[in-house]
């Protein structure tokens, strides 16, 4: 159920919230299909933001390969603690590596960020999944290099890292690529867009449908 509703009044309040969310950006989804609408609309209802219909793009296979990938309860592997902790309902394993010991290590050793650090640290482990980047551009351009070099196994990747360094670059970066994947172009992200595309995902998954 929408925004994780779980009472009469909930699911009353989730419904007229979604109601809401598509009265206002109805014209700009009109081209998507059903699940990414549905996807776009959750973005803008956790963001309270309507920017973020025309922000949103979305590959082709971005959908069929995360839904797949969910189905089979491959990792979701995220760049910080608070993208991981919202990420819900979900089977399979959701991981972020930054605080990890080998990862601090290997930030210092190969002066590195440790968001960065965290995504190579994930490829030495045999990561096989979706990756999740609400904030750090860094660890964008690492799945990025990783995947380009065939070290990564990333079914899709939900790019939405935030701020006015390079987050805008790194999602440019990311469209040029193969990879199935979910951007906000331009400064604007962070943790609320990539868990609510990340949940979104699943409900998809799970019901095919929110």
């Amino acid at each position: 159920m929408f925004m994780g509703a779980s009472t009469k009044q909930g699911y009353e309040i989730a419904n007229k919230s979604r109601d809401i969310v598509r009265s206002l950006i109805g014209d700009k989804t009109a081209s998507l299909s059903p699940e990414e609408k549905s996807i776009v609309e959750r973005i803008v209802h956790s963001t309270a933001d309507v920017e973020y219909a025309d922000l949103a793009l979305i590959t082709d296979d971005f959908v069929s390969k995360s839904v797949k990938s969910l189905k089979k309860d491959l990792d979701i592997l995220t760049d910080i603690n608070m993208v991981r902790v919202g990420i819900n309902k979900y089977s399979g394993n959701v991981n972020c590596f930054i605080s990890h010991p080998d990862v601090i290590k290997m930030a210092k050793e190969s002066e590195i960020t440790r968001a960065a650090a965290a995504m190579q640290y994930a490829a030495d482990n045999g990561f096989e999944g979706i990756v999740a980047v609400g904030n750090a551009p860094t660890a964008l351009y690492k799945v990025i290099e990783l995947v380009e070099n065939g070290e990564m196994d990333v079914k899709s990747v939900v790019g939405v890292p935030v701020g006015f360094v390079g987050a805008a670059d790194s999602k440019e970066s990311l469209l040029k690529t193969n990879i199935p994947s979910l951007i906000t172009r331009g400064p604007k992200g962070g943790t609320p867009v990539a868990v609510a595309a990340i949940n979104s995902l699943i409900s998809i998954s799970k019901t095919g449908q929110e």
